[in-house]
């Protein structure tokens, strides 16, 4: 008999049970993997399951950071671009909730060699490794200090230095999602944590991060329980300003004795027995995140109205933030072009500033050799702006930058005299007008010129970027530029839209706007972003107090009727169906609900296909039960319950989808019977004729009976006129004019396949119905005995009714936007209505460069947030 050693046999069972895990996390993210659609269904439980695996003991967590680095150094030899971001967002969410990372193990090091060799690697790869290595440098100075910061801000917990803060909203209609949902969500936001117990939480875990179990947790919990409110409050933040001043700090080892130092010297203060240098009797404690600070409010307008109650409930915040910024703007007149150049400065020196863009222009030239003129254009437009070209030939690449400011957290320095001018300018930004971004030549395109011009920024990817755009240039004021002053260079990019993700100042409150839904609540959630940017722009209100983010769950909706409660939702496993018929189009031909946008982000990023998108292939009652809390004296709440499933999903979205995927939104102005003109915005689809006729009378519920719902074949048909701009496969127009007899018109977003992402442009998909041959009969009623479809793909369309001919429309798949007696309806990509004139302020330009005719316009994107952001 042999003895085998228990700590090596624990550990490989456990190694084993964690390498599993972590292949099965994995598993189907490379697009050579061709797993069936049964494999699909809970691929959200995988990353769930491993957390739950590794809290079950402190020392998991340390096996799992070791089996994703031996995983990242796999996929670097084998360039398995798809693992990468995972990988990254795996070690970051692990490291946030370690207990305590061992100096001596030396992972963190290792861990940034290994993610720096991605640093040049394309995007968004390389971006996502450069956060996780800003997240790994401040660790290595101030252990736990990103899991401070998260439950600070999460709680709105303020100190001296940081008084920033995150607010999650839920918005959603309780006759669109399952009850189940709605059940869990309002749980969300039922859940308070006191302020007490969350400073006692951040004490207890800093002690343990920087001296693991040197000092007792119960120990330093008792201590703690003597306080009052107040001392605890100035303990925290005592804790949360070392960390920060050892964050910032340039030598590793000088921070680490500069925390380890602050925490003993806070020891004495409290009166915690001092260690006898020996091995401590405490062990490691795994300390949950408490439940993110939620709101959950029933939302079924075009509109962020109802965002406005979260002013009122936090009236604390929005009046010491509004009466600073007022004081501060009455106080200093910064100039204004003083300070943008000071931001760029900022953003130059950001390591994290590394993505740049071009700016492509009219052109003459063929597809093969794509050249565009080199033009430099700066736009006073808001974030999420973007430029495209006029062009009847359309071979070009667009490729667009702008000025953003780096979203991390920042930190004030205790000196505030010396940052008061700083500060200042920051503050005085929050008044200056919405459209104060530039747009700029990027470097390292091989251009000269354009090297004179370089300002690092982030860009974000997006396959929705129409080139076909056609503008007057007398709309901005501009002098036409003779083309032969203007000199060509030779691009080969793909495009790319840059946009600040984020609306409203920095530094301001974080406000997570979270939205549940199907292909229609996005078209809604797109039309209130496109109202809020016309009404910020005119009277700052919630822009002036928050930062907003979006975030999108996909939730099928039933296909009952909207006002007909049903008591059980069912989720729609696929949302993808066939395609419409050739022959015959039948009621259904249109679905009734769809989820295209989701299935859009998961082609986009395939984290979020896995962990949010892939929610809706699980039954309601699996992802929303109440799990057990896990027994060991090991792993102790923050005073939080257990969260179902659904919600710890929900939150982990929220917490680490930090990029966002731009999804173009439409215009469609519309010319009603009596002259009036009406415009609107969606996302989605654009039904006319007979299918939006039909979704109308499903929406009557119960009355619809009497109307009846007949199909194509019984439809009368509508004499129209339709104009539009056909896209080939080389990215060129075509405009086609013709007349004619439809009982339906719908245009959708052509998004269903990864083959039309490759595309160099987003474009509509345009399914007309034709009626070739019609049966009429004085004693029975109307026929369409042969029908004809027709799908081309656009990016322009212009249809009327001739002979005083009208019709109804209705708006991504939503009964609540249908418009009757419609003579006129022309769809067009849309523009941001903050767009300026002018462009050229604060920009110094090359004197052998000039100036393009500024045929340029920033297009209206939909930013959603998503895990890694648009891959290539």
């Amino acid at each position: 008999m042999f003895s085998v050693p228990v700590k090596m046999q624990h550990t490989s069972c456990t190694e084993d049970r964690i390498q599993h895990a972590l292949d099965r996390c994995l598993d189907g993210l490379r697009p050579s993997e061709n797993l069936s659609q049964s494999w699909s269904a809970g691929w959200c439980m995988n990353r769930w399951s491993l957390e739950e695996l590794i809290k079950r003991d402190p020392d998991n967590f340390l096996i799992l950071l070791q089996q994703i680095l031996r995983k990242a150094r796999e996929v670097q030899q084998e360039c398995h671009y798809e693992l990468v971001a995972p990988l990254a967002l795996m070690f970051e969410s692990t490291l946030l909730q370690m207990p305590l990372c061992p100096s001596s193990e030396k992972v963190l090091t290792e861990a940034c060699e290994v993610f720096h060799g991605f640093l040049a690697w394309p995007e968004p790869y390389c971006s996502v490794c450069r956060n996780l290595l800003s997240t790994l440098h401040q660790e290595l100075r101030a252990p736990g200090i990103s899991y401070h910061r998260l439950v600070r801000e999460e709680q709105g917990l303020a100190t001296s230095s940081q008084r920033s803060k995150i607010i999650t909203v839920f918005l959603m209609n309780p006759t669109e999602v399952p009850p189940e949902f709605l059940s869990v969500a309002e749980q969300l936001s039922s859940i308070e944590v006191s302020q007490r117990e969350s400073c006692v939480t951040l004490i207890k875990h800093s002690y343990q991060s920087v001296l693991g179990t040197k000092y007792p947790l119960h120990t330093i919990n008792s201590a703690l329980q003597c306080l009052s409110d107040d001392e605890l409050a100035q303990i925290m933040s005592s804790v949360s300003d070392l960390l920060e001043s050892a964050a910032a700090m340039v030598d590793i080892a000088k921070a680490r004795k500069h925390v380890e130092g602050g925490l003993e010297v806070l020891r004495e203060k409290l009166g915690i027995p001092s260690s006898n240098g020996k091995m401590s009797d405490g062990v490691l404690q795994t300390l949950g995140l408490p439940a993110a600070k939620c709101y959950t409010f029933h939302w079924d307008k075009d509109n962020f109205d109802v965002l406005n109650d979260i002013l009122d409930i936090e009236s604390e915040l929005t009046l010491s933030q509004t009466s600073e910024s007022m004081e501060e703007d009455d106080v200093d007149n910064v100039d204004v072009e003083d300070d943008e150049y000071d931001d760029l400065e900022d953003v130059c020196t950001d390591y994290r500033a590394s993505t740049f863009s071009t700016v492509s222009s009219l052109s003459t030239a063929s597809k093969d050799s794509m050249f565009s003129t080199l033009s430099v254009a700066s736009s006073e437009c808001s974030p999420l702006s973007t430029l495209s070209s006029s062009s009847q030939a359309s071979g070009t690449d667009s490729d667009f930058c702008e000025d953003v400011e780096d979203d991390s957290s920042s930190t004030v320095s205790p000196s505030k005299t010396k940052n008061s001018g700083r500060l200042s300018k920051r503050i005085s930004r929050f008044f200056k007008p919405r459209s104060s971004n530039s747009l700029c030549r990027a470097k390292s395109l091989g251009s000269p010129e354009a090297k004179e011009l370089v300002v690092a920024v982030r860009s974000k990817r997006s396959n929705s970027l129409p080139q076909q755009v056609h503008l007057r240039s007398s709309d901005f004021g501009f002098p036409v530029i003779p083309l032969s002053q203007l000199q060509y260079v030779c691009y080969r990019r793909r495009p790319i839209l840059s946009t600040d993700d984020e609306e409203g100042p920095t530094g301001a409150t974080l406000l997570r706007v979270v939205v549940f839904g199907a292909d229609h609540v996005a078209g809604r959630l797109a039309r209130a972003y496109s109202s809020l940017r016309k009404r910020e722009r005119d009277c700052p209100h919630l822009t002036k107090a928050f930062r907003m983010k979006f975030f999108f769950v996909p939730v099928r909706r039933d296909t009952a009727p909207v006002n007909s409660r049903r008591s059980s939702l069912q989720l729609s496993a696929s949302p993808l169906k066939t395609a419409i018929s050739t022959t015959d189009l039948c009621v259904n031909g249109m679905e009734d609900s769809t989820n295209d946008i989701a299935n859009l982000l998961g082609m986009l990023d395939p984290w979020y296909e896995r962990n949010t998108l892939s929610l809706m292939e699980l039954p309601v009652n699996v992802v929303c039960q109440q799990t057990s809390k896990i027994d060991s004296d090991l792993s102790e709440g923050t005073g939080e319950e257990r969260l179902p499933i659904f919600a710890d999903l929900v939150l982990y979205y929220c917490r680490h989808a930090a990029r966002p995927a731009l999804i173009q939104l439409y215009q469609a102005e519309f010319t009603l019977a009596g002259g009036v003109r009406r415009t609107e915005v969606f996302i989605h689809s654009l039904e006319l004729g007979h299918t939006a006729g039909t979704r109308a009378i499903k929406a009557m519920g119960a009355a619809s009976k009497r109307f009846g719902i007949d199909g194509d074949r019984e439809a009368v048909p509508l004499s129209l006129e339709i104009t539009y701009n056909r896209i080939h496969i080389s990215g060129r127009s075509q405009k086609t004019r013709t007349e004619k007899s439809c009982t339906s018109i719908n245009l959708q977003k052509a998004c269903r396949n990864s083959e039309e992402l490759d595309s160099k442009m987003e474009c509509l998909r345009l399914t007309m119905t034709e009626v070739l041959k019609r049966q009429n009969s004085k004693s029975k009623k109307g026929y369409n005995q042969q029908l004809t479809t027709t799908e081309v793909k656009v990016d322009k369309v212009q249809v009327s009714g001739t002979c005083n001919t009208t019709f109804a429309v209705c708006l991504d798949q939503d009964e609540k936007k249908i418009l009757q007696s419609v003579m006129r309806c022309e769809v067009s990509v849309c523009y941001k209505p903050d767009s300026s004139t002018d462009w050229t302020r604060g920009r110094v330009f090359s004197s052998q460069t000039q100036l393009l005719q500024p045929t340029f316009c920033s297009l209206l994107c939909l930013p959603v947030a998503t895990f890694s952001g648009p891959q290539p």
